[in-house]
């Protein structure tokens, strides 16, 4: 792991000119080269205030979504008779994670290098446009790019290098959702149905001619992290299957441009919005914590009355949901009271949202019922 000192100076791992041009001849395989970064979600020290914690659960690992169709694609390069070689990975620099705050690779670098992928065959740019990346990347001499939740900006001279173009993997039915969230945007708006997108990359956000796509269906209590893994299964699947029309250009043929009027963003999310309101309706809200489930999670005030009366602010995050159908019991308009094993928070148009699990300060994630058992007579409320 010597190599993961060059981006300590904000580098990246080895250029591999020599290597990438001894490794790439006398096959007979295209040359793919593979980006992609996983978001990171690492466990968050107890050090920190809950208002932070709060915001990314303890039990949280970093998603595979990447660092699976890079799988996918070394195993289907090493069949005999497989059209293409992974003549690179590139991926984000090392970060600094856990207590430690070691530099540790990203899930991509770590698979590959698992995998027993050369160490000097994966970068680690700061950023694409970076000269000596482009430069390195050229002796590649990819013929095909392909990019997976990789997060960085491609330019134009990135764009110019593969000869049968750059190939991204999209957690949507494009043109719908897209950006940075697709699938936390499109779990929040409620979807029923969504899919995954094989498109050509261009210099305009996700907007390129549709190779394929596939859809799935969604059902209600799916979260995130979840569909994000289904999806991008879905997607590297679809993506092997692609590949040699991809190689051979016809795809290119085939692909069908995006109608741009029907276009939806999905911006990338923001902890600002992690705060749930219960002026909003009960599937308003249960669908916010269904996408904002991994990151950034959700969040509630509430207010517990003591056996004096007195009132005790108290901030949860709330982690699994489901809109309640019926309740045979009855409180204030502020009240939130317990059934069955869910909390009962009165919500917009006489509506009530059912919390299952939920996380106190400093405290791991526990039921509904067992939280409720420790108040020990107190009445709970949601805040005003």
């Amino acid at each position: 792991m010597a190599r993961y000192c060059r981006p300590l100076l904000r580098r990246f791992y080895s250029a591999a000119a020599k290597s990438t041009s001894a490794a790439g001849r006398g096959t007979g395989k295209k040359n793919l080269v593979f980006l992609g970064s996983p978001q990171v979600l690492a466990t968050i020290p107890q050090t920190l205030s809950f208002a932070v914690r709060s915001l990314i659960s303890e039990t949280m690992v970093e998603h595979q979504v990447a660092a699976s169709v890079l799988d996918t694609l070394l195993a289907a390069s090493s069949s005999p008779d497989s059209a293409f070689q992974v003549a690179a990975v590139v991926t984000q620099p090392p970060a600094a994670k856990n207590r430690g705050r070691k530099l540790l690779p990203s899930a991509v670098a770590q698979l590959a290098l698992d995998r027993g992928f050369p160490e000097d065959l994966i970068f680690a740019p700061e950023r694409a446009g970076e000269e000596s990346f482009l430069s390195d990347l050229k002796e590649v001499k990819p013929d095909v790019c392909i990019t997976a939740a990789y997060g960085n900006i491609l330019p134009q001279r990135f764009l110019d290098i593969p000869s049968c173009g750059t190939v991204n993997v999209h957690p949507s039915l494009l043109p719908l959702y897209r950006g940075a969230a697709p699938v936390q945007r499109a779990l929040q708006d409620g979807v029923t149905e969504t899919g995954v997108s094989i498109a050509y990359t261009v210099r305009a956000l996700d907007a390129g001619p549709v190779i394929a796509s596939e859809r799935f269906s969604v059902d209600e209590y799916i979260k995130a992290p979840e569909l994000l893994a289904i999806l991008f299964d879905i997607g590297s699947k679809l993506l092997i299957h692609e590949l040699p029309s991809i190689l051979d250009r016809s795809a290119q043929e085939k692909a069908q441009p995006q109608d741009d009027s029907k276009a939806t963003l999905a911006p990338k999310l923001n902890s600002d919005e992690s705060w749930l309101s219960f002026d909003q309706e009960a599937k308003v809200l249960h669908n916010k914590v269904r996408a904002f489930a991994g990151w950034p999670g959700t969040r509630a005030k509430l207010q517990l009355i003591n056996q004096k009366g007195e009132p005790d602010p108290l901030e949860i995050k709330v982690i699994s949901t489901k809109v309640s159908t019926s309740c045979d019991k009855t409180g204030d308009e502020n009240e939130i009271l317990f059934s069955g094993s869910s909390l009962l928070v009165p919500c917009s148009g006489s509506s009530r949202l059912e919390v299952l699990e939920l996380q106190l300060p400093g405290k791991k994630v526990t039921t509904a019922r067992d939280f409720w058992n420790g108040l020990r007579g107190q009445r709970l409320l949601k805040s005003s």
